[in-house]
């Protein structure tokens, strides 16, 4: 995170910013209610459910709110 930064969608922002920390929880439903039956491991998912694979981090802009992934924020300012 000691890249440079500017907002893909206001494109003036470069200094503020909110740092989004994804953290996955794999879990099984029940179909009627949604009420959590199981949470399952990343090692142990069963062969039907996927692994997250997206990013671990997203950005939103501190000026207008935009959430994007942290690689469009990184290329917008290499751009500029």
């Amino acid at each position: 995170m000691s890249t440079p930064y500017l907002c893909p969608n206001c494109k003036s922002n470069r200094t503020r910013f909110n740092i989004i920390e994804q953290h996955v929880k794999s879990v099984k439903l029940d179909p009627q209610t949604g009420d959590i039956i199981e949470e399952l491991e990343q090692s142990s998912l069963d062969p039907f459910h996927i692994s997250y694979k997206g990013p671990h981090y997203k950005v939103q802009c501190g000026i207008c709110g935009s959430i994007e992934n942290e690689l469009s924020f990184i290329k917008r300012a290499q751009l500029s």
